[in-house]
């Protein structure tokens, strides 16, 4: 099959990306340079700038090797006919589940506060609390959120999940998963720390606000390992700024790199990661885009279609 590889990414990165696709697909032609007109199976892109694919012609499958779609979704020459597939990664799962702990532990334990006494040469004792005190909440159940609520209730968490719309996932030990808006409302009541793993869609979009902040207790926490647009960061620096939320930990931005001046970058209250919460691993990406080439070309669906209507 011929497939033409779209990337936003440095040249470094785009050649390394390519050598690996290479390797691990080595039967298809990879086209890194095409003309309007062209024919090609398959598209393999990383965030491509808006327009990338079009006037190509052919197409059977969009490979995303990026989790999250929003900006594809926006693109009007994307081919309305062609289906689209995001990157499930099941290394990116585990890194995802790994920072997520760290985080619930670091907030837990008061970690953080530890590392500001540490700078300002204090010494202070703070009470430690067992984890099955701690309720945490994650809001969203696809493959990353079941993955850091598994990892968070075998730390011995008391773990809810929850997800707009019911589904028919398989049950996780020790979660309680939980869907629709009455059910959240009586979650976030007596959560202390919340995470946000949804995607981002016109009604998830500033989610994370002054409304769901004041159905939280007192001293919540608030986890953004999502998208940036889910949060309205104005909010957010008023409910920690009054003590209604404790501490931010925060991953994602509106923009990124966020701009040298941003108040979170002084913040005493927030703890900033440079969108690397869970990267996406090149040679399990590629395996994940082998498989679905291979359903292509025995005539079966690729996994982990997009719902256009849904926006994931």
């Amino acid at each position: 099959m011929k497939i033409v590889f779209s990337a936003s990414v440095g040249a470094d990165e785009r050649g390394e990306w390519l050598r690996i696709l290479r390797a691990t697909c080595p039967r298809h032609e990879w086209l890194e340079h095409w003309t309007p007109g062209q024919t090609a199976d398959v598209a393999v892109v990383a965030n491509p700038q808006p327009g990338a694919l079009h006037g190509l012609h052919g197409l059977r499958l969009v490979q995303s090797l990026w989790a999250g779609v929003e900006r594809l979704l926006l693109d009007p020459t994307l081919p309305a006919d062609v289906p689209l597939a995001r990157m499930v990664d099941p290394v990116m799962n585990v890194a995802m589940a790994e920072t997520a702990a760290w985080a619930v532990l670091s907030l837990h334990r008061s970690f953080f506060e530890y590392a500001r006494q540490q700078r300002e040469a204090c010494w202070r004792q703070w009470p430690q609390r067992r984890a099955a005190t701690v309720p945490v909440l994650v809001l969203g159940l696809g493959s990353m959120g079941r993955a850091v609520a598994a990892r968070l209730a075998a730390l011995g968490y008391p773990v809810s999940a929850w997800r707009r719309s019911g589904g028919g996932d398989a049950p996780l030990p020790g979660v309680q998963v939980l869907h629709g808006a009455a059910a959240l409302t009586a979650a976030l009541e007596g959560t202390e720390v919340l995470i946000n793993l949804l995607p981002l869609t016109p009604d998830t979009r500033g989610i994370l606000g002054a409304p769901l902040f004041a159905q939280l207790p007192l001293g919540a926490c608030i986890v953004n390992f999502a998208r940036g647009g889910h949060l309205v960061e104005a909010d957010l620096l008023e409910a920690l700024d009054g003590g209604r939320l404790r501490h931010a930990v925060l991953d994602v931005f509106a923009t990124e790199p966020l701009p040298p001046d941003h108040p979170f970058w002084t913040h005493p209250r927030v703890t900033m990661l440079p969108h690397v919460a869970a990267l996406t691993d090149a040679h399990s990406a590629a395996s994940v885009v082998a498989a679905n080439l291979e359903r292509i070309e025995r005539g079966q669906a690729p996994l982990h279609l997009v719902d256009r209507s849904r926006g994931y």
